[in-house]
Formats: structure tokens, C-alpha cells, sequence
């Protein structure tokens, strides 16, 4: 139990953060006491397609959501066959490991990773979702980002007690954006998910909680197992 990050017991309205550190009340910090704790519920019933066909275009711009993601975080962007379907481009850098990362389609260098991952909120409350949520869940831009493909893999379905990324400039906003996702789609967290989520922003208490427009139902034309 990582008891250094709790709020100071002095402090019942929660002004001070973990540790005695101000956190302003649009900070990642602050919102973590806004998350309901809970123990994981049993995987029993996940599967991908729960979340409907992988990268389905819910904002009907005519891309699927994996391209609009390696548009929006790849530099040096090429596309094949028009404007839509990006063929190349570079991660530079990698958010996960802090190292420049080549993506050519067809490769598996690159990856679009889930923050909160589709089976960590399987057990953490998708379970009970309308198929239309989940959908939205897994298409939502504010829970995707380009990776490299192999420490994604290593994260596999991990929370914040479990994995955080190698490069440790980028976990301040890493799990600001974990708390963002599950704020938004009411995701619980586990008792040791909160505390491990406290530590790491204890050390930037100010960085600010991202916040995305994406509807939290994905159209009726889609549809989910």
C-alpha cells in the first residue's frame, strides 16, 4: 500500500494533494479522488469484439479511428490512395520509450495503444456497458496514442499499479490520461491503482487533466457482441 500518497487526514476538502502537495482542481491529481474504488470483477465474458469491428469510424469522417490517430501523432505523414490511409511517418519521438520510431505500413513498429486498456475496463466496469459505449471507449482519441509497437506489448491489458512507460518524462502524462478516460467513461479503479496513480502525480501536481469531445455513445449503425 503506497500510504505516502494519501490525502493528509487534516485535509478533508482535499486541497492539499498526496504527500501535502497543492493540486489545482482541473489537475489529473485532483480528479483521482473523483474515481470510484473498486475491486477488479472477474474477466469472465471479455473479448475484442465486445467493443465492436477494431478502428470503426465513429466519427464518420470516412477514415477509420487507427489512421486518424497515426495522422494526428506521426510527423513526415505519407498516405496511400489519397488522404485517408497513411502509408508512412515517424514517431519522434516515441512517448513510451523517448526514442524515434519508423512507421511503414504493413510493419508492426508502430502500435495504437489504449491507455486504459479494453480488458482492464472489461473488469472495471465495461462489463455492465451498453455495446454502444463500448464502442465509443474503443474508438475515443482521448484513449489512443501511437506507440512503439514492442513496449506496448509488453504493457499488455497493465494499469497503473502494474506498468508504467520506460521513458519516465512521459508518466506524468500518461496517467493524467488514464485518469481522463476512466473519469469520462466512470471506470473504477483498484485500491492499489489509485495509490500507484497519487505517486506518480504527486510529482506534478499541477499537470492538467486531459479532456477530449468524443461522445461517449458511438452511432446506432454500430454495433458490438
Amino acid at each position: 500500500m503506497l500510504t505516502g500518497c494519501e490525502l493528509d487526514s487534516d485535509d478533508p476538502a482535499g486541497k492539499e494533494g498526496a504527500g501535502g502537495t497543492a493540486a489545482g482542481k482541473g489537475s489529473a491529481l485532483a480528479s483521482v479522488d473523483t474515481l470510484t474504488v473498486k475491486g477488479r470483477a472477474p474477466k469472465t465474458g471479455y473479448d475484442r469484439g465486445r467493443f465492436g469491428t477494431a478502428w470503426a469510424d465513429t466519427d464518420s469522417n470516412r477514415c477509420p479511428t487507427r489512421d486518424d490517430i497515426l495522422k494526428r501523432d506521426l510527423t513526415d505523414v505519407r498516405y496511400q490512395g489519397g488522404a485517408c490511409r497513411v502509408a508512412s511517418g515517424r514517431l519522434a519521438p516515441d512517448p513510451y520509450t523517448g526514442k524515434d520510431v519508423t512507421f511503414r505500413r504493413g510493419s508492426s513498429q508502430v502500435d495504437i495503444d489504449h491507455l486504459v486498456a479494453l480488458s482492464d475496463a472489461w473488469q472495471k466496469g465495461a462489463f455492465r456497458w451498453e455495446p454502444g459505449k463500448r464502442i465509443a471507449f474503443a474508438n475515443d482519441p482521448l484513449n489512443l496514442l501511437a506507440v512503439d509497437a514492442g513496449t506496448n506489448r509488453g504493457k499488455s491489458d497493465g494499469d497503473t499499479a502494474t506498468w508504467l512507460p520506460p521513458n519516465k518524462a512521459y508518466r506524468c502524462t500518461y496517467v493524467a490520461g488514464q485518469v481522463a478516460v476512466k473519469k469520462k467513461y466512470g471506470v473504477w479503479v483498484t485500491g492499489a491503482e489509485r495509490d500507484a496513480m497519487k505517486k506518480v502525480l504527486t510529482a506534478c501536481p499541477d499537470e492538467p487533466l486531459p479532456s477530449g469531445p468524443a461522445p461517449t455513445q458511438a452511432p446506432p449503425r454500430f454495433h458490438a457482441r
